[in-house]
């Protein structure tokens, strides 16, 4: 395995073929108040390469040219999360997207146990350390510890779109895989827009204050 830190932006010919799995580390979870830090990509190969921002410096071309290619795939998982994250800071809703964690709620329904954990050991035998989830990623120098961490959540992300797609092919739910996760993008579009924890769909809703 290769780690590579580049600094602001990927180089203009690096290329990841037609999907890239993409991940991304911030100061918190509030991608209106918590920078972003970190963007990991990989290519499933077993390398990764990690793009580290300095304080509030989001111009990025090459990789923005990448989030917004419509013949890459961008492979996530809680692709919710991350496509906010990367919208408000990049100026960049990535699409098409994939998220392992809708194909797992979809398709492995005898478990309610949908994590990036849970889906490396159980699909593929791989028992992934988070020790470093919660470390301080506005360092100015990251740890070879953060750096393990921060690769390890996209080396395993095609293995598990392989092992995914077949399941939900088999129970016949690969199209309504597609559908929903052509519509994550719009989601994400809802979030940033204020409707982060209402159901538009739902019959009643907006809850009236008490």
């Amino acid at each position: 395995m290769t780690i590579t830190l580049h600094h602001g932006d990927i180089p203009a010919n690096l290329s990841f073929g037609d999907c890239v799995a993409i991940d991304t580390e911030s100061m918190g979870l509030n991608w209106d108040r918590d920078r972003l830090c970190l963007v990991q990509l990989s290519s499933g190969d077993g390398n990764a390469h990690l793009v580290k921002f300095a304080l509030n410096d989001y111009g990025a071309p090459n990789l923005k040219k990448l989030l917004a290619d419509p013949k890459v795939i961008k492979l996530f998982h809680f692709a919710r999360a991350d496509l906010a994250t990367l919208k408000h800071h990049l100026g960049v809703m990535p699409a098409p997207v994939y998220c392992t964690k809708i194909a797992s709620v979809l398709v492995r329904t005898f478990s309610d146990r949908h994590g990036l954990k849970d889906l490396t050991r159980d699909l593929i035998g791989v028992d992934l350390s988070k020790e470093q989830q919660t470390s301080d990623w506005g360092s100015p120098t990251l740890s070879q510890d953060q750096m393990t961490y921060a690769a390890s959540d996209v080396l395993h992300l095609h293995k598990l779109k392989a092992k995914l797609d077949d399941m939900l092919a088999r129970e016949g739910r690969a199209q309504l895989a597609k559908d929903i996760m052509a519509f994550l993008p719009t989601r994400c579009e809802l979030d940033l827009a204020g409707w982060r924890d209402v159901d538009v769909f739902a019959h009643r809703p907006l809850r009236k204050p008490d």
